[in-house]
């Protein structure tokens, strides 16, 4: 049984062809605390990850690199009382920080560049100008989730008090009331409805022109991945679902949301859009998504670039993987 369990899975492992999906840092979650940072600080191979935002600070030269020492991190600015431990690679302790919005450097030495850029040339296969390698670009993802979860919880909720980093940077805790805070993720449901040979895509206003991907939105408390599917499609597509299977998933750290792609069966064809969420929804047939996966659609519709996870279930249905 479990050999025919498992040999049913699809191989590579869906979400392995994502975006941000490559971190392969050894964590130690359990033995992380105040004291491995300090030892991490003191390591003469730790690197650190430079931050602003969602853009990363990269080594100009001919290969993007994007982990830097501790005294170039000094060197521009970078806020070194505010550092996390993100994990380990081998024995080289993985830092990050941010930059500060003032922070200026030499532009032949140093660039910042978009991680949403940096994903899609790496799903490019190296074809652009920036490209990271994709466990850098997952330690980044971890790296922005992280940062940004920082910055929006420095004071308690119980009490109002300062909070303070704990745990290297995967805690933080309030010294008035002893309140503990802990990293968040936040689960996003992302689907692809199926009538037989046709797909369910939808667009909204801030697309790129003529781009239609899966529809999606956040898992609500006290609610199963697979209600939240057919919640979502039901609302923003008037469409029933019966069956719905996981298929893959990816990390989204903007700003710290874990997609979770998944297929559902239509149970009713007739849409009824929600035209608050978007600006167009429609069927499209296998051959025609096909189209536009490859760039060849006459209308000139598209999917979303490769690096997202919209694309990896979009193509999974039109080349008939699943």
């Amino acid at each position: 049984m479990t050999r025919t369990l498992f040999s049913r899975l699809p191989q590579p492992e869906p979400s392995t062809l994502t975006g941000f999906s490559g971190n392969t840092l050894d964590r130690r979650s359990e033995s992380r605390n105040e004291a491995t940072l300090a030892a991490a600080l003191a390591d003469p191979s730790a690197r650190i990850y430079l931050l602003r935002g969602d853009d990363a600070l990269l080594r100009s030269g001919e290969a993007a690199e994007a982990l830097f020492t501790l005294r170039e991190s000094e060197v521009v600015g970078a806020a070194m009382d505010d550092v996390i431990l993100l994990g380990w690679d081998g024995s080289a302790p993985r830092l990050a920080t941010t930059l500060t919005s003032e922070l200026s450097f030499d532009v032949d030495m140093f660039r910042t560049v978009s991680m949403r850029s940096l994903a899609i040339a790496g799903a490019a296969g190296g074809l652009l100008a920036d490209t990271v390698d994709p466990a850098a670009l997952g330690a980044l993802a971890q790296a922005r989730a992280l940062l940004h979860w920082h910055a929006s919880c420095r004071f308690c909720g119980r009490c109002g008090t300062r909070t303070t980093m704990a745990q290297g940077g995967y805690r933080r805790d309030c010294p008035n009331c002893n309140a503990l805070y802990f990293p968040r993720t936040d689960p996003v449901a992302i689907m692809l409805a199926i009538d037989g040979e046709r797909c369910l895509m939808g667009r909204q206003a801030r697309f790129a022109p003529g781009t239609y991907s899966c529809l999606a939105g956040f898992v609500e408390p006290g609610e199963t991945i697979e209600d939240a599917v057919r919640r979502e499609i039901s609302e923003e597509a008037g469409i029933r679902i019966g069956r719905v299977g996981y298929h893959a998933s990816q990390p989204w750290p903007f700003p710290m949301s874990l997609m979770i792609g998944c297929f559902a069966e239509a149970t009713s064809t007739d849409i009824v859009p929600d035209t608050d969420e978007l600006e167009d929804c429609r069927w499209f047939t296998r051959e025609e998504t096909l189209a536009m996966l490859e760039g060849t659609h006459p209308g000139g519709l598209a999917t979303p670039p490769r690096m997202a996870i919209a694309h990896t279930l979009i193509r999974a249905w039109a080349e008939q993987r699943i």
